[in-house]
């Protein structure tokens, strides 16, 4: 029997993938390029709504890994229940840290330095002048610190905050400080002038940004948000926006993409960028030297990079 791996990337556009398997080519279409029972290796395509990513998982009855293109795992989540014990579901740790750090600090810097006023009194033949905030000088909340999150402190540090500091579900020493835990949330969010979101989303972080969260934050702060769309309430935000007493950069919405008319658009002092974080110039080099990495370890019987869960596993 083959063991069929399937990429959502012509295999004959990544060079290195090792010899044996027979390689599909499966991007999302209606028809699947063979039967899913023979598939061993599955690569989630990439940018392509849940029910499309999780339709094949149901029929791979002898798959051992699924591996995701992006940080996060949530949109294949829904179909982890149709998988027999110990399959292994791997995410793109490596591959989008530097393309999301670089879009969170265009987010902030953009926000802070009025940016889209500028653009559109370009528009309009019009010198805009006047003081704008600076990020020097101000203290920063980095609400998720995993790979991602400590990118951004990468790139954060040279603009010169007074302060940052980290959250995550666990407490733990990093070389640049204490990574506090998400029960000592409400303490540190009325010191932030900017909060940036980029935290999975569980069940623990749905909803976290909600009213209470947001009433935490301090009048003129800055909510940037690079995680998924529902880690934020967006109707308690927006109250918040239309009063005028926070503002938000926003790479995710709930819902997403956001619908024409939504409310949102319009909202004073919000930036909205099109989940664009990921989808770079970056992210084929990096993704295809992750596959032949991962594979070359699969075809070895290798330990795996980026194993976030295994089914039929105790968790917690």
């Amino acid at each position: 029997m083959t063991a069929d791996v399937w990429l959502p990337i012509p295999p004959d556009e990544i060079e290195g993938l090792p010899e044996g398997p027979e390689y599909r080519f499966w991007n999302g279409a209606e028809d699947f390029p063979a039967d899913p029972a023979d598939c061993a290796f599955y690569v989630v395509p990439y940018m392509k709504p849940s029910p499309l990513c999780v339709r094949p998982l149901a029929r791979m009855s002898r798959v051992e890994v699924v591996q995701t293109l992006s940080a996060g795992i949530d949109h294949v989540e829904p179909g982890l229940g149709r998988l027999r014990p110990g399959v292994r579901l791997c995410n793109a740790r490596g591959v989008h840290e530097a393309s999301t750090a670089e879009l969170t600090l265009a987010l902030i810097l953009s926000s802070l330095r009025g940016i889209p006023d500028f653009v559109r009194a370009q528009e309009r033949g019009e010198w805009l002048g006047g003081f704008r905030p600076a990020l020097a000088d101000k203290n920063v909340l980095i609400v998720g610190y995993g790979s991602i999150g400590s990118a951004i402190e990468d790139r954060l540090v040279p603009f010169e905050p007074a302060r940052v500091a980290r959250v995550a579900r666990s407490e733990r020493t990093t070389a640049r400080g204490p990574v506090h835990p998400l029960t000592e949330l409400p303490a540190l969010l009325p010191e932030a002038d900017v909060v940036i979101l980029s935290t999975p989303l569980t069940e623990t972080t749905r909803g976290l940004a909600g009213a209470d969260f947001l009433s935490r934050m301090k009048d003129g702060a800055l909510l940037v948000n690079v995680a998924r769309g529902p880690v934020v309430d967006t109707k308690a935000l927006l109250a918040e926006l239309e009063r005028g007493r926070l503002t938000a950069a926003l790479d995710v919405t709930d819902p997403e993409p956001l619908p024409r008319a939504h409310p949102l658009w319009r909202a004073p002092g919000v930036l909205i960028s099109p989940h664009a974080g990921g989808p770079t110039s970056a992210f084929l080099p990096r993704a295809k030297r992750l596959l032949v990495d991962q594979l070359r370890r699969h075809v070895n019987r290798e330990p795996l990079r980026n194993v976030i869960l295994t089914t039929g596993a105790p968790t917690g």
